[in-house]
C-alpha cells in the first residue's frame, strides 16, 4: 500500500483509561495499553459492561472532545477510533486507500485484536452511516446501535446538503451563493463536489486555503439552529488541520457517492431487522435529512425513532445531547436484561 496509515484510539472503561495507537499500512490498529495482559484481564472479567464503539462523523470530522459524554462508563466499556486520514490518525487527509468499506474493514480489524466478541455501535452523522454498514456486514458482531443525524449516503441525501435544489440551499440562500459562487453553472451537488475536490489539491496556497475554509463555513451553518457568535464567520480563526480534513475528505467520498450503490443500507436492512436500535434525528437538521430517519426507521422493525422537535444536527444543542443519554442509558438496561 502507498502511503503510510496511522490511527489513533481511544479505549477506556472509565475517563482515565486513554489509549495510544498505530495503524499500519494495512490498518490494523494496535493499541499498546490494550496489549497489557491486565488490562485485558480487568476489561474480560467485566462482564456487565458492554463494549460501546463510537463512530465519529464527517467524514473527517474526527472524535470531539466530550465523546464519552453521552455514556455512564460505570456501565459501559468505551471505544472510540479516528478514522482514515483525520484527527490523530496520520497521514491528515489522505485520501489514498480511503474508501468506506475500508473503514469498515478497521472496524472489524479493531474488534478482533480487542478481543471484543459483540458491540453496541454508536455513530452520528457519517458515523451513522459506518456503523449501519458494519453490522450489515458483521451482523452476529454487533448487539446494537444507537445512530443520530443518519446519513443513508443516497443522491437524495447528498442533494439535500449540496444542490440548489436542496433544503440547505433554500433555507439558507445567501450562504449558499457565497459557497457556490466560483462553481461553473449549472451548479449541481455533483459539480459542488467536482469543483471543490479540485480546488482542495490545488497547488495555489490561497486558492485552496479559500475553499477548504468555504467548504468548512457552509458546514459549520447548517450544522446548528443557533451559531455562537463568531462561528461561521469569514474573519474567525479556524482550526485548519480539521478545516483541511473535514472539506477534503467530505469531496473525497461525496464526489464518489461514498463508495456505495445507490440506496445499499436500506435495501439490505433486512439483515439487522431482530438488532434493538435507537434513532436520534433533530426536525430541523440541514445536512441529514429527517425523511432519512423516518425511512430507516419504517424499514427497520426493531428501532425507536426519536425526533428532537428543538435541534439540528449537532451533538452540542443540549436536546440532542439529553436524547443520546437516554439512549444509551435504556439500551444498557436492555443489554443487561437480554443477558440474564
Amino acid at each position: 500500500m502507498n502511503g503510510r496509515l496511522r490511527g489513533r484510539c481511544s479505549c477506556t472503561r472509565s475517563s482515565s483509561l486513554g489509549a495510544r495507537a498505530r495503524t499500519r499500512a494495512h490498518c490494523i490498529t494496535h493499541c499498546r495499553r490494550c496489549l497489557s495482559s491486565p488490562l485485558r484481564r480487568r476489561l474480560h472479567r467485566a462482564a456487565a459492561f458492554p463494549a460501546q464503539w463510537s463512530e465519529h462523523g464527517g467524514p473527517g470530522a474526527g472524535l470531539p472532545p466530550n465523546y464519552k459524554c453521552f455514556f455512564d462508563s460505570n456501565k459501559y466499556r468505551i471505544i472510540g477510533y479516528e478514522q482514515r486520514g483525520c484527527g490523530r490518525s496520520t497521514p491528515i487527509a489522505d485520501t489514498l486507500n480511503n474508501d468506506t468499506w475500508s473503514n469498515v474493514e478497521d472496524i472489524e480489524a479493531l474488534r478482533t485484536h480487542l478481543s471484543i466478541p459483540k458491540f453496541l455501535l454508536f455513530g452520528g452523522s457519517w458515523g451513522s452511516t459506518l456503523a449501519l454498514l458494519y453490522a450489515l456486514k458483521y451482523t452476529p458482531r454487533v448487539t446494537g446501535l444507537i445512530v443520530r443525524g443518519v446519513f443513508l449516503a443516497r443522491q437524495e441525501d447528498r442533494d439535500w446538503f449540496l444542490s440548489p435544489n436542496g433544503c440547505a440551499a433554500q433555507l439558507f440562500p445567501e450562504y449558499y451563493r457565497k459557497f457556490t459562487k466560483d462553481v461553473p453553472k449549472p451548479v449541481t451537488s455533483n459539480s459542488v463536489c467536482d469543483f471543490y475536490s479540485a480546488m482542495v489539491r490545488s497547488s495555489n496556497d490561497v486558492l485552496r486555503h479559500s475553499a477548504l475554509k468555504r467548504w468548512y463555513q457552509w458546514e459549520e451553518r447548517l450544522s446548528r439552529i443557533t451559531l455562537p457568535p463568531g462561528v461561521g464567520d469569514s474573519t474567525t480563526n479556524y482550526p485548519m488541520q480539521l478545516v483541511t480534513c473535514l472539506a477534503t475528505l467530505e469531496c473525497h467520498f461525496l464526489s464518489n457517492q461514498c463508495f456505495l450503490d445507490e440506496n445499499y443500507i436500506l435495501e439490505n436492512i433486512s439483515k439487522i431487522s431482530h438488532i434493538p436500535g435507537t434513532i436520534v434525528h433533530g426536525r430541523y437538521d440541514m445536512i441529514c435529512k429527517t425523511e432519512a430517519a423516518e425511512a430507516l426507521h419504517k424499514a427497520w422493525p426493531q428501532s425507536q425513532l426519536q425526533i428532537i422537535p428543538d435541534a439540528g444536527h449537532s451533538t452540542s444543542e443540549p436536546s440532542i445531547g439529553y436524547a443520546l443519554c437516554r439512549a444509551t442509558r435504556d439500551m444498557s438496561r436492555f443489554i443487561q436484561e437480554s443477558s440474564k
